[in-house]
């Protein structure tokens, strides 16, 4: 994700979310792990009553729900035309049992339930916190497959108090689920760490296109509505899912290797976006030369008109604002970097899915980086000098957020305060010290490892660290400590006589200042 909601102030000024989760051999750094095994116990008791349950993580401790590993959704949505009021849904989720469950939580908040299946038999269901307990009529064993159904409502008009899930455009919806809100879309197992293969189906009155993840696989009419219905090739995190219905175009072009690339545009708007869009391509060409083959079945970009204040790595279909491209307070280097971001978000967050939250700084960083690097070769925005800028403000970032590996908790409503510079630009001065440390060979062996390792997987600021000390068969361990986990930012290597800013010169520098909470 990059937030921008301040971009106009700094814009002109410089270049600026698995079927079952992969274990790793961790380095001698190692991250608190998720509390699943602790916290499943609870799931059978049949006699207690329903509660709200999370897989530990330390920053969202009741997102996700401990005991089944999801293979796949498929998700059904009837769009009546309107962004006013519900509409109907049904979700299926197939699963694993890893425990002996009485009990299955979902997360799933800001709809109504009307009836819950499990393996085709009705189940009983009762709120609790943003979960929905659900009891089947007999005990699900450990290892068995099962498939949920839930028949639900899915509501367009945000809670008070939260943003995210549904965004409400000019002329439709689009989704913004990260990082805790596609439970208020849909009943999930809402954490990054339990990704799974998801089938979409839209139907919607005509005059109307509907689009999500992956390719389409068929548009059936009837009556005066159509159905279209996508499949995903590749697991994906809940917090990735996207569907868009509006009044739009789509627009196909071809990425390197024939990979098939589709934008989604406002129709009145086709002609204005062209020439920003057909650079993706390219842009892809250029990151495949940086980390390799691109991920997954298909890219491009889905343009909204709406006011979000951020752009969103949506897999296999970033989501950007219109006035991105349309504001001529953004120069061209910069709509082009920001562009770049999203898509190596492709890599780094969405093929490779961070395996708690407190690893953002993977994703974000790495997309910060490739941004920074981009703009370095293609529009003479030097590197050095945004990672000096940033170098000056770290301090004050990881005072403000938190260091880049253990960012603060989120702010009571403001669950998206964790999208800090210090996971921006700060960990993107991680990877650029880390360059320094090591060489760039060894760095660039690094990225083409790290996202070859772990594709389709999550993996964790350990995996990180490990892979870092195999490839430049060196201990790192101190080097990370400081660079990851400590309050102040460690000398950078090769640059002796870069030094922090005091906080009042470092508040008005801020080069990362735009990454702010939306």
């Amino acid at each position: 994700m990059r937030v921008v909601a301040v971009r106009h102030a700094r814009a002109g000024s410089r270049g600026s979310m698995l079927l079952t989760p992969r274990n790793r051999t961790p380095g001698r750094l190692r991250v608190a792990p998720l509390l699943a095994s602790a916290v499943s116990v609870c799931l059978v008791s049949a006699s207690a009553p329903a509660a709200p349950l999370g897989v530990g993580d330390r920053l969202f401790p009741y997102l996700g729900n401990p005991g089944y590993d999801v293979a796949s959704y498929d998700l059904s949505f009837t769009y009546p035309g309107t962004n006013s009021k519900p509409f109907q849904a049904v979700t299926t989720i197939n699963a694993w049992t890893t425990t002996s469950l009485e009990r299955v939580n979902l997360d799933f908040a800001h709809g109504k339930v009307h009836s819950v299946e499990v393996d085709g038999k009705p189940a009983s269901f009762a709120s609790a916190g943003e979960d929905v307990v659900v009891t089947p009529g007999k005990p699900l064993p450990k290892g068995s497959w099962t498939r949920i159904t839930v028949r639900h409502t899915s509501n367009p008009v945000s809670p008070k108090g939260r943003e995210g899930g549904w965004v409400r455009t000019a002329d439709g919806l689009a989704m913004a689920n990260q990082a805790d809100a596609a439970h208020l879309v849909f009943p999930c197992n809402d954490h990054p760490s339990d990704k799974a293969l998801y089938t979409i189906r839209i139907t919607a009155p005509d005059g109307y296109t509907a689009v999500a993840n992956g390719l389409p696989t068929s548009v059936a009419r009837a009556g005066r509505a159509t159905t279209w219905t996508y499949r995903t090739r590749h697991p994906m995190a809940t917090e990735l899912a996207q569907v868009s219905v509006g009044r739009s175009t789509v627009l196909r072009r071809t990425g390197p290797h024939g990979l098939p690339v589709r934008d989604v545009v406002p129709t009145k708007d086709r002609a204005l976006l062209e020439p920003w869009l057909k650079k993706t391509p390219g842009q892809i060409a250029w990151m495949e030369s940086k980390v390799g083959p691109y991920p997954f079945e298909t890219y491009g970009a889905l343009v909204a008109a709406a006011d979000t204040g951020f752009e969103l790595e949506t897999q296999t279909l970033s989501l950007f604002e219109r006035d991105l491209f349309t504001d001529p307070a953004y120069p061209k280097w910069y709509i082009e970097s920001i562009m770049v971001h999203e898509l190596a978000h492709q890599w780094f967050g969405n093929s490779v899915s961070p395996r708690t939250w407190s690893d953002l700084w993977l994703n974000e960083g790495h997309a910060s980086w490739y941004e920074a690097l981009y703009a370095d070769e293609k529009a003479d925005r030097p590197l050095e000098a945004r990672m000096r800028a940033a170098y000056g403000t770290s301090d004050s970032w990881r005072a403000a957020g938190g260091p880049p590996a253990a960012p603060k908790t989120p702010q009571p409503g403001q669950k998206i305060s964790i999208f800090r510079p210090n996971v921006y630009d700060g960990g993107a001065l991680v990877l650029y010290a880390l360059r320094q440390e090591i060489g760039r060979l060894a760095f660039d062996r690094l990225e083409r490892s790290w996202v070859t390792r772990h594709r389709d997987g999550v993996a964790t600021t350990a995996d990180f660290v490990a892979l870092a000390e195999e490839i430049s068969g060196r201990d790192l361990d101190a080097f990370f400590k400081a660079w990851l986990y400590g309050e102040k930012t460690p000398p950078m290597p090769g640059h002796p006589h870069w030094k922090p800013l005091a906080p009042e010169k470092a508040a008005k520098a801020a080069p990362g200042q735009r990454h702010g909470a939306r």
